[in-house]
């Protein structure tokens, strides 16, 4: 149940940190253009608490998160120039690129250290689309899975997890993106979502693990009102 509030918990919790700052505002403890300056900042620091809480695993979403907050905050405070985002934002494309392929070297390079090939792993990409993909496999390990105002994926259900945990990176932006996976699998949910939401929509059992162990699948990622489900 924890997993399937974390997103609901967060969107929540950043809600009633804005809300807190626009009652200091209309109280006049703090003046409105002071408000405005600061929120990035609670973007950050919701990125950093990603980070954290999943360990490192979830990369991508959060730093992105704290890449684009933060410079719009350092913006706001005066220590950039006006002009700098306009100028340099095709840097945060690249710096997207680059999170990608660093996950996908520490992700393989995890499973060889343990004796394992990479062969098991896949990418599926919607944007303004549909990208379906069928995995059948005794030796999955991870997945990448985009969705960009389109429908992305990926259907686990005929494969096994050799190598515990199997990674699937999740990014959905104003789009949907469904992992299937059997039923007895054991799934940890540690996404990071800011107006979207990541639920866990299998039926619970009541032999479920703990979670005191590995789990089969790790999904980790960002949902920016957009959806991550996970089914059976």
């Amino acid at each position: 149940m924890t997993r399937n509030l974390s997103g609901r918990l967060t969107t929540g919790g950043l809600i009633v940190l804005i809300g807190l700052l626009l009652l200091l505002s209309t109280t006049g403890v703090l003046e409105i253009r002071s408000i405005w300056e600061w929120v990035p900042l609670l973007f950050v620091l919701l990125g950093v608490w990603a980070l954290l809480r999943s360990e490192f695993r979830n990369l991508v979403g959060p730093v992105m998160i704290i890449a684009i907050a933060g410079t719009f905050f350092l913006r706001n405070v005066g220590t950039l120039p006006d002009g700098t985002i306009s100028t340099w934002w095709p840097l945060f494309v690249v710096l997207f690129g680059l999170l990608i392929l660093v996950n996908r070297s520490r992700r393989r390079q995890r499973i060889r250290l343990e004796g394992h090939s990479a062969a098991g792993e896949l990418t599926a990409i919607a944007v303004f689309g549909t990208d379906e993909r069928r995995v059948s496999t005794d030796r999955f390990t991870g997945a990448e899975l985009v969705s960009v105002f389109g429908d992305a994926l990926i259907d686990l259900r005929e494969s096994t997890v050799r190598t515990r945990p199997a990674i699937v990176e999740t990014i959905s932006v104003f789009g949907d993106a469904e992992i299937r996976v059997p039923n007895d699998w054991d799934v940890r949910i540690e996404t990071l979502s800011i107006f979207g939401e990541t639920t866990d929509r299998r039926p619970k059992r009541s032999d479920a693990q703990t979670g005191d162990g590995d789990p089969d699948l790790i999904v980790t990622g960002i949902a920016v009102f957009g959806d991550i489900q996970v089914r059976d």
